[in-house]
């Protein structure tokens, strides 16, 4: 009984309990809310407080800027006022300026009738005293025809004849002192611009000359270099494409070969073997094609360095390479690629006194020798093989045309073409240039002279351009045109057959006919 009623003792409290939290809920509840409008009442009328602050700072803002753009739109047309009534000034003044040149046209014109008239009077007499005069002209002239029995024309016709006659003789003496005046002229500053480029451009007297002969440390060397049964000396003449000739010349090596470029791979291939010792046909290839890569790297740097010695650039590399390739070049044991630099310096110093085209006269004197880097296995004179790779390689035709003709293997045609053969004479007969013996080379002249004399009907034969050229005078009356070309190939085969000598001869044979009459 007392746990029944402990338990709806329980019962009772716990829905009592419950009540109360419900009802406290609830009055929590309606108090928040309460709460929350209060608050959101606060900020809606803050809002529109600062709502309504804005909306005013606005309105001042709007009326500030209206009151801005006011003064703005006075300012400006105040200005536009004062432009307007300046333009209204001077366009007042202009119409007055107008005004006053009409009336003094107006004043003019009336001058200008006044004139007009006047004149149209003087030519009314001048026409009537021209009548007159022609009409007095006319009776003088048939008087004059009457006295002389020549009529008018036939006076006029003589008159014209003797002023011609007079006319030409004076012509004829002023064109032979012109030409005369032109070449002293000519004669002199050309030798003033020679003479100032040799002065100014001066280099060694003695170039580099490419050796053929190897120095030995001993005579034992010798034996090493040939090998058992030769077999060392076969394998070097064979990768090198040169012939070694090992005789009684004491601790040195000859060798022998006409192409540069091998005979020079042939020698620092065989110092090199003899610095190194071991020389057999395994190790001979090795340092060959060791040696041949590196020579070509350094034909081409010394192609390089000499376009940039001499300040000419965009080469085409062939170009350069075959530059570089002159390095092992000689000629009359002058070194080509030195001496093409010379001609290179004087071509543009003589063109810049002339006043041309400085860098392409130094361009035609670097390259007017290239061909003689391929000549020994070209067909022709280097001169059109240097032009003919000029041309395949990009070069404008002026610097073509003046490698071809610098050995006159065609006519010149420009002013370049005179700098480069100029230039391409002083480099090779200054002083020191070449070594050729003085003797050697008179006799060998005296020779070219002597086989052209050894024909009939030549009278005198002249070996010019040091020997690349003889001109043959001969007599007109043994000789006729057809057997002038006849004679010219004669001489030059038998030149070939009897003379050794550089490159090509040129044989010319000149042939004339001269008609001789003394005023008296």
């Amino acid at each position: 009984m007392n746990i029944a009623i402990y338990i709806l003792l329980a019962a009772l409290m716990a829905s009592l309990g419950f009540l109360g939290g419900f009802f406290y809920r609830k009055y929590l509840t309606d108090s928040h809310l309460e709460s929350l409008e209060s608050l959101g009442k606060k900020i809606l009328d803050e809002a529109r407080k600062e709502a309504e602050t804005i909306k005013k700072e606005a309105h001042l803002q709007a009326k500030d800027q209206l009151y801005q753009m006011k003064l703005e739109f006075e300012k400006e047309s105040q200005e536009r006022r004062q432009e307007l009534n300046l333009l209204e000034r001077r366009l007042l003044q202009k119409e007055e300026h107008l005004e006053k040149k009409g009336t003094l046209l107006d004043e003019r014109e009336v001058e200008q009738n006044k004139k007009q008239k006047v004149l149209a009077q003087q030519e009314k007499e001048l026409a009537d005293k021209t009548r007159h005069y022609e009409k007095l002209l006319t009776e003088q002239n048939a008087k004059l025809e009457q006295l002389a029995g020549l009529s008018a024309q036939e006076a006029k016709d003589l008159l014209l004849k003797t002023v011609e006659r007079e006319i030409r003789s004076d012509v004829a003496r002023m064109v032979k002192r012109i030409e005369t005046e032109a070449k002293e002229v000519a004669d002199r500053k050309a030798k003033e611009v020679t003479a100032l480029a040799i002065k100014r451009y001066a280099s060694d007297y003695v170039a580099e000359l490419s050796v053929s002969v190897v120095p030995l440390p001993n005579e034992e060397m010798k034996g090493r270099i040939i090998g058992r049964e030769g077999r060392n000396i076969r394998a070097l003449e064979a990768a090198t494409g040169v012939d070694i000739i090992i005789d009684d010349t004491p601790e040195a090596v000859i060798l022998s070969a006409f192409n540069p470029i091998r005979r020079e791979v042939a020698r620092r291939s065989l110092e090199r073997l003899i610095t190194d010792g071991r020389i057999h046909p395994g190790r001979i290839e090795e340092i060959v094609d060791k040696v041949s890569q590196e020579l070509e790297v350094s034909i081409r740097e010394a192609g390089e360095e000499a376009a940039f010695d001499a300040g000419v650039h965009g080469l085409h590399p062939d170009l350069i390479k075959l530059l570089g390739k002159l390095r092992f070049r000689t000629s009359y044991a002058q070194n080509v690629l030195q001496h093409s630099l010379e001609v290179c310096y004087l071509c543009g110093i003589m063109a810049a006194e002339l006043g041309l085209n400085e860098k392409q006269a130094k361009r035609a004197g670097l390259l007017h020798d290239i061909g003689k880097a391929v000549d020994h296995e070209a067909e022709g004179v280097h001169a059109l093989i240097g032009a003919e790779l000029a041309k395949r390689y990009g070069e404008s035709p002026r610097v073509v045309h003046a490698i071809a003709a610098h050995h006159e293997d065609v006519p010149p045609e420009s002013v370049l073409a005179i700098l480069v053969q100029a230039a391409d004479t002083l480099s090779g007969a200054r002083p020191g240039a070449r070594r050729e013996m003085l003797e050697t080379y008179v006799k060998r002249l005296e020779n070219l002279e002597k086989i052209a004399r050894s024909f009939n009907g030549i009278s005198k034969s002249y070996a010019i351009q040091a020997g690349r050229e003889i001109r043959l005078i001969v007599e007109s009356d043994q000789v006729n045109d057809e057997g002038a070309a006849l004679l010219s190939r004669e001489v030059a085969k038998k030149i070939e057959q009897e003379l050794t000598y550089p490159g090509q001869i040129k044989v010319t044979v000149i042939r004339e006919t001269r008609a001789v009459e003394f005023a008296r």
